[in-house]
């Protein structure tokens, strides 16, 4: 099978760049940095260079492959309405039309679990409990990313997404590694009680998941799935787990929902009047995702994509962790 893989200069599209490869797969990969994927082009990726907003180039992209798997988006919580569209929406117009264009046989979209957070605790949360507002732009741009897509599965596209939560391993730039830096800096605290469940994803169980969609039969069409790997775990536990296993000093301190909240208000509130609106150290999603439960019902790809978390997290933890303290500048 051939398939282009985009987004391959980031964490979960360049492990999964890696492991189609690993599994014999021919694989094409974008990103914008040569050098961010010179390790996939030594293992025999083809690499061609550029932005996705170009259309004519995501067209050209596509020419030639069976499947795409398509990784490349914005993320965070904080920006502008219009980066978040650009990133998630625009870019993936035009993965699908390029799809389209040279008669793809199937796309499988990346998005994320984070269109159900509403700020408040949620478990169990299957495929159908989309909320009708949105959080945020990051949630609102990836549902309507994930519309576009199943919107092209009516042109005969054979189409799937995946919503991963808290995707863990060695090259994650995102999640843990701000929580860690914060830590060093003596900033962090136990939000609540600390006693809140969340679900994560080992990046192996992930890579099953997408190979799984690539693959799948056509009664698992036309669907969104959620990831993970299906234990939730209190997550300051987690995060402490992290903490010992880098030699950092665990998490202790405890502050209140409402305080937190309080200072992550009026902390973003200063960053938007501050010239060039700087990211705010602290956030009011942030809080609210530390100190709330979030779990998900993963039956659905159980069921239709056959899929089985082998990797536990604590081996993804394991993993990111040596990984992490690589990265670190020796003393």
């Amino acid at each position: 099978m051939r398939i282009l893989v985009t987004g391959a200069s980031g964490f979960i599209g360049g492990r999964f760049a890696r492991f189609a490869l690993d599994q014999g797969l021919e694989v094409r990969i974008n990103a914008r940095r040569g050098e961010a994927v010179e390790h996939l082009v030594k293992r025999g990726a083809q690499f061609i260079p550029g932005d996705l907003a170009d259309a004519e180039l995501a067209r050209r992209l596509c020419q030639g492959m069976d499947s795409v798997v398509h990784c490349a988006g914005a993320v965070g919580t904080w920006g502008r309405y219009q980066d978040f569209y650009q990133g998630n929406v625009v870019l993936t117009e035009n993965i699908v039309e390029g799809c389209l264009k040279e008669h793809v046989r199937r796309l499988v979209h990346l998005s994320s679990a984070s269109i159900y957070f509403t700020g408040r605790s949620r478990t169990e949360i299957t495929e159908q409990k989309v909320p009708r507002r949105f959080h945020d732009h990051y949630a609102a741009t990836r549902h309507l990313a994930e519309q576009k897509v199943f919107g092209a599965g009516e042109f005969g596209l054979e189409v799937l997404a995946l919503r991963p939560r808290m995707v863990v391993g060695a090259g994650d730039r995102h999640l843990l590694p701000r929580l860690l830096a914060q830590q060093a800096k003596g900033r962090l605290a136990i939000i609540g009680n600390g006693l809140n469940k969340a679900d994560f994803t080992s990046v192996h169980n992930l890579n099953e998941a997408l190979l799984g969609a690539l693959f799948a039969d056509d009664q698992a069409l036309n669907q969104a799935y959620n990831i993970s790997n299906g234990q939730p775990l209190p997550l300051w536990d987690v995060l402490n787990y992290a903490l010992r296993q880098v030699q950092m000093p665990q998490v202790t301190r405890y502050r209140s929902t409402s305080a937190a909240y309080t200072w992550a208000a009026l902390n973003e509130a200063a960053c938007l009047l501050w010239p060039g609106r700087p990211q705010p150290r602290s956030s009011r999603t942030a809080v609210q995702t530390l100190s709330r439960d979030f779990t998900l019902d993963i039956s659905r790809a159980r069921q239709l994509l056959d899929y089985r978390p082998g990797v536990s997290l604590w081996s993804a933890l394991d993993e990111f962790c040596h990984w992490w303290q690589g990265q670190r500048p020796q003393s």
